[in-house]
């Protein structure tokens, strides 16, 4: 109850406040190349449940039907001058307030997945869907002591040390440190943000959860 109570008056002071932005976010997608300003995607949240996260287009329009289900990489192509400076400073995530409002998430949580990668990394890695047991977030862990190229089974061992250790202090922590990295311009380093920034130690292996059943009623397996 204190977690969403937080999230709804955060996200609506979030949205109110950061208003003007969007009309400035807007006419710079705009003026760039003409394209859509914003981005819509089925991601996965809470109990497997789907929903539309929508987020201000930082890639060039349609790079989904062309390149496909591909997380960014370090130089990449699809991302426009306007979207470098977005994702940077991870002011593309601004209209994800919405989704935090609405209860689609949450501010801090594992990151939802895009429903393709999702179907993917089920085949992958055993027992995936046990990150799905939270409503994902804004931020987390995964993001703060990782970056976006981590395989995706370390980036799971962050979200499993999450969920095991979950509390609103720590959800304090990790939003005070995001913002942190937000004001610095960080978010797209491929390195771990807290260690560099505030002399922190990296996560170690995630403790593993009991095997029984995972957050969607699959049986749990052991890789």
């Amino acid at each position: 109850m204190l977690k969403r109570s937080f999230d709804i008056s955060l996200a609506g002071l979030g949205l109110i406040l950061s208003s003007p932005l969007w009309a400035l976010i807007a006419v710079a997608i705009k003026l760039e190349d003409g394209g859509p300003i914003f981005y819509g995607q089925p991601r996965v949240g809470k109990n497997c449940r789907e929903f539309q996260s929508v987020k201000f287009r930082s890639m060039v329009a349609d790079s989904d039907a062309k390149w496909g289900a591909m997380p960014a990489q370090e130089g990449d192509p699809r991302i426009t001058r306007v979207g470098r400076v977005l994702r940077a400073t991870a002011m593309d995530e601004l209209p994800q307030l919405w989704n935090i409002f609405r209860g689609d998430m949450s501010f801090v949580g594992p990151r939802p997945e895009w429903t393709e990668l999702v179907k993917e990394f089920r085949q992958e890695i055993p027992g995936f869907d046990r990150r799905h047991a939270v409503t994902p977030g804004l931020t987390g862990i995964a993001q703060i002591y990782g970056h976006s190229e981590l395989p995706r089974r370390q980036k799971l061992r962050y979200d499993l040390v999450y969920i095991k250790r979950q509390s609103f202090w720590l959800d304090m922590r990790l939003v005070l440190v995001s913002f942190l990295v937000t004001f610095t311009g960080k978010w797209e380093e491929r390195s771990a943000k807290l260690p560099r920034m505030l002399g922190g130690r990296r996560a170690s292996r995630a403790p593993q959860p009991p095997a029984s059943k995972d957050s969607c009623g699959a049986p749990i397996t052991r890789s």
